[in-house]
């Protein structure tokens, strides 16, 4: 299943720093079926929501 990257944070954030957890909480709580996966390849961690067919 697709995914839509909403946001991107840099792996290294400040300790005890959680900003793309944070954001996703937001955004659920908007009502979105944000979560947060971590990209190895770019060393970030991305902020997705699942796609959907537009028909």
């Amino acid at each position: 299943m697709p995914a839509t990257v909403l946001e991107r944070f840099p792996a290294g954030a400040p300790r005890g720093s959680w900003p793309a957890e944070e954001c996703a909480a937001r955004l659920r709580a908007e009502g979105r079926p944000a979560s947060v996966v971590m990209d190895l390849k770019s060393d970030a961690f991305l902020v997705v929501v699942p796609g959907h067919d537009e028909e």
